[in-house]
């Protein structure tokens, strides 16, 4: 009898009747709404399935989740040496198609497991445009060792490209690899890799050290003002007042109108409400929850600009050395 070829819908679909109603129930809680309205409908749409196709589909998707695994340990051609050894050539070829077609695996897997001091050695001659490039594909811990220990004068420049770059063509990013490790190759999918951008650039200063971030962000606002006032706006916001220090709170609410403290806690976490009351005198604190339950609706945009309002005056008060912000890397005594 000739085995039936499912659909990759399907195979879902049996997958999670095999593993049961609790076990389906967790993986459910990792899939948006759609998807989990397309594998109900293909679960309730299944004919018989025999134990053999089952056994089948469960077995192909544990050959997919160790090749998974051997990707992230070493690359892909570790992944493929390993599953041709227990599957055979044909079948790993198979998986890895399989696999790296649905996962779209991510450029420069050997880069983020090397040492950034040897990376640095390898890029830091290179044009900023490909410095940022490859960093913009690092780990923003990884990226911001490198972007520190850049000359100075490039340091700003290698942000600004990385700011800036939205999306880089596969040909392009597969030449800079094999020019940077040639014995490393990594199956691209043939769209465009979006890449970069100004939340990327935000995680790398988030984790330089001090000197470095003041450098950039000078030189940048020279260069391009508009940029550096937006990357200034992202680089604190105002949920991240919960990782401030008591002092730093205080200060800060001396510095703030009690109406924007009111107008900005409105629809804020209780994490950041229970922070600042903390800091507040039981009194100041009354009268901030009664302004909050009287004063009814209040639009989105308004409590946004009187949250960033706060973190302007929190910014500012950084800036004066009045008080700390963590960031990555920081070591903090008390």
């Amino acid at each position: 009898m000739a085995k039936r070829q499912f659909t990759g819908k399907e195979k879902a679909a049996i997958l999670l009747i095999a593993l049961g109603p609790e076990k389906s129930a967790i993986v459910f809680k990792h899939l948006s709404d759609e998807e989990i309205e397309e594998l109900t409908l293909q679960i309730a749409n299944m004919r018989m399935v025999s134990p053999e196709e089952k056994e089948m589909v469960i077995e192909e998707f544990y050959q997919i989740c160790l090749a998974q695994e051997y990707i992230s340990e070493g690359g892909i051609n570790y992944a493929k040496e390993i599953l041709e050894r227990a599957v055979g050539e044909g079948k790993a070829v198979d998986i890895i198609g399989k696999l790296t077609s649905s996962l779209h695996v991510k450029p420069f897997e050997f880069i983020r497991k090397a040492d950034p001091n040897q990376l640095l050695s390898y890029i830091q001659n290179e044009h900023p445009q490909t410095i940022a490039l490859i960093l913009s594909y690092m780990s923003p811990n990884q990226a911001s060792q490198i972007l520190s220990s850049l000359p100075i004068e490039k340091q700003p420049e290698v942000i600004k490209r990385i700011a800036l770059m939205d999306r880089t063509s596969p040909e392009v990013v597969r030449e800079v690899e094999d020019i940077l490790e040639s014995k490393f190759s990594n199956i691209l999918a043939q769209d465009y890799t979006t890449t970069g951008g100004i939340e990327n650039v935000v995680d790398m200063l988030n984790s330089v050290d001090r000197s470095t971030e003041k450098n950039i962000m000078e030189e940048l606002e020279i260069q391009d003002p508009e940029l550096s006032e937006e990357i200034r706006r992202r680089m604190f916001v105002f949920e991240d007042i919960v990782g401030l220090d008591s002092r730093s709170i205080q200060r800060i609410v001396r510095e703030v109108d009690n109406s924007q403290w009111a107008i900005s806690l409105k629809s804020a976490s209780e994490d950041v409400k229970n922070t600042i009351f903390s800091n507040m005198s039981s009194r100041l604190v009354e009268m901030i929850k009664e302004d909050i339950e009287f004063m009814g609706p209040v639009r989105i945009k308004d409590i946004e600009d009187a949250q960033q309002n706060i973190v302007n005056v929190i910014r500012k008060l950084e800036e004066e050395g009045e008080i700390v912000t963590p960031r990555g890397g920081d070591e903090m005594v008390l």
